[in-house]
């Protein structure tokens, strides 16, 4: 089986870059600044921490990827994803700034971890999914994205709204928090795979803080950036049959839009030669020795 996966060539398959969405321009025009400014002021951020590059380095390490990956998702994110990046050391205040305010996950005062008890969750029950966070928090968010967004329930109304945006913003209004502009959904998925490889716990929805404290402290999340880009690169390698690992464009890519396994698979069934990259992962083939510089 190994022998039928064929590594993807470095570089775009795009020759321009693909469009950007209306959202990341309109957040870009509303902070008077432009996408050349935001990256070159992210990429002046990152010279200047070099404790962060050596964290960065020391995580990717663990997780058995090039640091190269996670500083694209970096610099992609704060690109476009996120009005600034003023220093890393910004993210560790406000981690601090969170810390002791009580955050619950939760929908018209339900907790998710009830909510999810329902009938309609039960195919999320078997075995096979419960045994992994990644498995058993998107077949959760499949369920509510198939059952409940947008529809009346038993009598009840329910938002329109993505299954992170419904439960695990309790206060704020972003969607995504940290250096890594992580969700806590996505934190919760990626738990299981970052305990096995790091010193950290398992992270439980019923401790909404420890989430909170995951996505915003760098200490913790660039573990969870490793994760995520890990996950995408055995999805690639299992399901597409390709090896995206000397591809930061297409890790990138995944980081920005998530759900790797499925997309690994669409990409299977299309019968391109090579995945491509979206804006986002563009950007960072292009820049790329700008960004090899930073290590």
């Amino acid at each position: 089986m190994a022998q039928s996966v064929r590594t993807v060539p470095e570089g775009n398959r795009y020759r321009s870059q693909p469009n950007i969405p209306y959202a990341s321009a309109r957040r870009t025009s509303a902070s008077k600044s432009s996408y050349d400014a935001k990256f070159e002021k992210v990429l002046g951020v990152l010279k200047r921490d070099r404790g962060l590059i050596s964290s960065i380095k020391r995580v990717a390490s663990r997780y058995g990827i090039d640091p190269i990956h996670i500083i694209g998702a970096i610099v992609g994110e704060h690109t476009y994803n996120y009005d600034t990046l003023d220093s890393a050391q910004s993210y560790y205040v406000k981690a601090l700034a969170y810390a002791g305010v009580r955050i619950s996950f939760e929908i018209n005062g339900e907790h998710v971890e009830t909510f999810v008890e329902r009938p309609q969750f039960d195919r999320c029950r078997k075995a096979h999914i419960q045994e992994s966070s990644d498995r058993r928090w998107s077949c959760y968010e499949n369920v509510w994205n198939g059952k409940f967004r947008g529809r009346s329930v038993d009598g009840v109304r329910y938002p329109k709204k993505n299954f992170n945006e419904a439960f695990f913003q309790p206060l704020f209004a972003g969607q995504s928090f940290g250096l890594g502009q992580l969700s806590p959904l996505t934190v919760l998925k990626m738990t299981d795979r970052v305990a096995r490889q790091s010193n950290f716990r398992k992270l439980e929805a019923t401790n909404a803080e420890s989430v909170y404290k995951a996505t915003m402290d760098p200490n913790i999340s660039l573990h969870y950036m490793a994760a995520i880009i890990q996950d995408a690169i055995a999805a690639y390698k299992s399901v597409g049959k390709v090896d995206i690992s000397n591809n930061p464009g297409l890790t990138a890519t995944l980081y920005n839009l998530g759900d790797p396994w499925s997309r690994a698979a669409k990409f299977r069934r299309t019968g391109q030669a090579w995945p491509r990259e979206n804006y986002y992962g563009w950007l960072v083939n292009d820049r790329i020795d700008d960004l090899r510089a930073l290590l």
